[in-house]
């Protein structure tokens, strides 16, 4: 295979198999030579979509998010165009949200519907609810008026609610049917039905309201006249179309199910959601929220430009550093003491660090809680007295080995006595604020994950420094 992608002619003893062998061998050699990334772009850039798929094929799936998001937008675009559309579905659907977001929303709107097509609707409604709303309008009318509806109406469901994580693909009879019918229906509807993962269909009225559940091997076993209505296991479990995330975790905490019926108000059933994409979803929040706590307000990936990056960091960080300034004021306040006893400089830090952890410890419990609804923004009073016992275990355990580390260090018990009282006491307070604050914070509409860090660490620190300086003042400077 040439740097054109056209294959040389064949001598008189070459066959076809022999060519697809050569083209092969091509391939390996340049995968030899290049960095992966630059391989695909130089296949990308010669316009053969075989050699691409080749390559593609040629590569682990969980190579294709690293390799595929160092392509420039323009080479990601092409690459799409050129694979088979469940490739490009696969690949689209590995790649971070706004990357594959671009990627699609650079294509025609009917390409994006024949790459997304093979997609489950809730992860097609995902998809879209990400486009402009032009762009939305634009891919609905390149699809089937049914498919169309069913995804705008998922779109329309808050986040993180079973409406909105809930699968629509599902098996659905009516209670007057017969073994004999629903047999016949799979059989006749095999292909459409081969990528469902079900183990149970459901049974309903006229109105499409829930009657029952059907496991499907005892619809194996029935005799075919008999209804299935007399097979179905009546009044099942089902969870509400607007019902929480948290809700939906309890739900499975209580009930050993892979997976849940979801009705709307009416009791008409509108899809099935599953434990694992509940789990996963949980997941996710946590991830974001961790995110969060460290400035990363906005999904960040090191292929964004640099500028784009820097700014969205910065706005978190300059905040931070004007809470510093009220922190380092204590310091300059008590300048005169620090310069008298040089000793104590040494240990701020470590007032300081330490606080912060078990703080930031306090907060990742009321996060995950406040996450999975155990606990609830008005519990302030309960949180805070769970955490003040804690806090006051780890402080005087903290406080005495600093004791014990600055008496050894200087010899002085004085100087130990006023490090450990502080550590202790700041510990206290870390844990306090650590454990109410994202409380506090949600029940005023702020974000938890986005503010609690920043205020916990500069009243820690004020306070770390204002205890250990001012008990300085009164116990080491006589």
């Amino acid at each position: 295979m040439n740097r054109q992608g056209q294959s040389p002619e064949p001598l008189e003893n070459e066959s076809p198999e022999s060519d697809s062998l050569d083209g092969e061998l091509a391939i390996q050699e340049a995968i030899l030579d290049t960095e992966p990334n630059e391989r695909l772009h130089e296949l990308i850039e010669q316009g053969d979509p075989e050699q691409v798929r080749s390559f593609v094929d040629s590569m682990d799936e969980t190579e294709w998010v690293s390799i595929i998001s160092r392509l420039e937008l323009k080479s990601q675009v092409a690459l799409i165009r050129q694979l088979e559309d469940d490739v490009s579905a696969e690949i689209i659907h590995r790649l971070p949200d706004e990357m594959s977001t671009e990627i699609l929303q650079s294509l025609q709107p009917v390409e994006v519907v024949e790459v997304i097509d093979s997609l489950p609707r809730n992860e097609q409604a995902e998809i879209v609810s990400d486009f402009s709303d032009s762009t939305q309008q634009a891919v609905y009318a390149e699809m089937p008026s049914e498919a169309a509806e069913a995804i705008e109406e998922l779109t329309h469901f808050e986040e993180n609610v079973a409406g909105s994580l809930m699968i629509v693909e599902f098996l659905e009879f009516n209670m007057s049917s017969s073994v004999n019918d629903v047999i016949q229906h799979l059989r006749a509807n095999s292909e459409a039905y081969s990528d469902f993962d079900v183990q149970y269909a459901f049974v309903t009225d006229d109105q499409h309201e829930l009657k029952g559940v059907l496991r499907l091997r005892d619809l194996l076993l029935a005799r075919g006249s008999q209804p299935v209505s007399e097979l179905m296991i009546h009044n099942p479990i089902a969870v509400k179309t607007e019902d929480a995330l948290e809700e939906l975790h309890h739900f499975f905490e209580a009930h050993n199910f892979l997976g849940a019926p979801v009705v709307d108000p009416d009791g008409r059933i509108k899809g099935v959601v599953s434990r694992e994409i509940v789990e996963s979803k949980i997941a996710e929040n946590l991830a974001i929220d961790l995110r969060k706590t460290q400035g990363i307000v906005e999904e960040e990936l090191r292929t964004m430009p640099t500028l784009l990056r820097a700014r969205r960091r910065l706005s978190w960080l300059s905040v931070n550093i004007l809470l510093n300034v009220f922190a380092a004021s204590v310091i300059a306040y008590y300048q005169d003491v620090l310069a008298e006893v040089i000793a104590l400089a040494v240990f701020l830090p470590i007032i300081s660090d330490m606080s912060g952890c078990s703080g930031n410890q306090a907060v990742a419990v009321s996060m995950r809680e406040l996450s999975l609804g155990l606990v609830r923004p008005t519990e302030l009073f309960r949180v805070w007295l769970k955490e003040i016992s804690v806090g006051v275990m780890n402080g005087f355990a903290l406080g005495g080995l600093l004791t014990l580390a600055a008496f050894i260090w200087q010899g002085s018990l004085t100087l130990g006595i006023v490090v450990g009282i502080a550590m202790c006491t700041n510990t206290i307070v870390a844990v306090s604020i650590g454990g109410t604050l994202p409380l506090l914070m949600k029940r005023m509409n702020f974000d938890p994950a986005l503010a609690s860090g920043p205020i916990l660490t500069t009243i820690t620190d004020m306070c770390g420094f204002m205890i250990a300086l001012s008990l300085a003042a009164m116990l080491l400077t006589q």
